[in-house]
């Protein structure tokens, strides 16, 4: 049976502890035609104003359309779920943590093509999916690839999302081969997205601009500070303070 690779995102109610699914969409690769699945569900839980801004969903648009769980693309998707398969997502940790939210939990082998951007294009002033649409000028090939696969292009939709996605992992997937020239592309993006970032320089707060070795020499203090405080501390950056105070 060949490999099926999922590219999914979801829409959400917001980012909070509460927040729920209210649009799940995916491409289906490695059949010869493409699957698309793409639907909105209802929720108990209100959207927030912020998150409507991002997304533009109302909750006229979800009003009397089924849960998450009865959607046909959450079906499809447990269908999908078996480990010789792939998840694919932009900032995975997010999206998974909202679909164990509706009772999925991932057998897939996982590529967060975030953190893998993270590793291969490290000197990058961002790593957001739509930095890169534009950045590599994928939006110049977006229109003809929804074309072909019946999809409409908006940005922060999750289908939408998804079409920048494929496009995005095609370049993701040559820049990874040229760096790993030896490696399978597919295994060393699932090797890179378990694999932390050690973060060499503060992009944030008082240090900004200053390396952590810096800090660690002048203010290790702060950075102790950072992993006992800072609750939603980034895994990335409590993984390089532990690596540079040498805890």
């Amino acid at each position: 049976m060949a490999k099926k690779y999922v590219l999914l995102d979801t829409e959400t109610t917001g980012t909070g502890e509460n927040d729920r699914v209210i649009q799940l969409g995916y491409l289906v690769l490695g059949e010869p035609k493409v699957e698309v699945q793409n639907d909105f569900c209802s929720s108990d839980i209100a959207i927030s104003f912020g998150a409507m801004e991002i997304h533009g969903i109302t909750p006229e648009m979800i009003a009397n359309k089924p849960t998450c769980q009865e959607t046909k693309a959450y079906k499809r998707l447990q269908e999908l779920n078996s480990d010789e398969n792939y998840m694919i997502i932009h900032n995975a940790p997010f999206d998974l943590g909202m679909l164990e939210k509706e009772g999925f939990n991932t057998k897939m082998k996982v590529i967060d093509t975030l953190r893998v951007a993270k590793h291969i294009f490290a000197d990058e002033e961002a790593h957001r999916l739509q930095y890169f649409r534009y950045k590599m000028e994928l939006y110049k090939e977006e229109q003809k690839e929804a074309d072909a696969l019946g999809i409409v292009v908006k940005a922060h939709d999750a289908i939408g999302d998804v079409l920048v996605l494929k496009l995005f992992l095609s370049k993701l997937r040559e820049a990874v081969q040229k760096q790993f020239p030896h490696a399978n592309p597919v295994d060393k993006m699932v090797d890179l997205t378990n694999t932390p970032i050690l973060i060499k320089s503060f992009k944030f707060g008082k240090h900004k601009g200053k390396t952590l070795e810096e800090v660690a020499l002048s203010d290790a203090g702060y950075l102790r500070w950072m992993l006992t405080s800072m609750e939603n501390l980034d895994e990335d950056m409590r993984y390089s303070i532990t690596t540079i105070l040498g805890l």
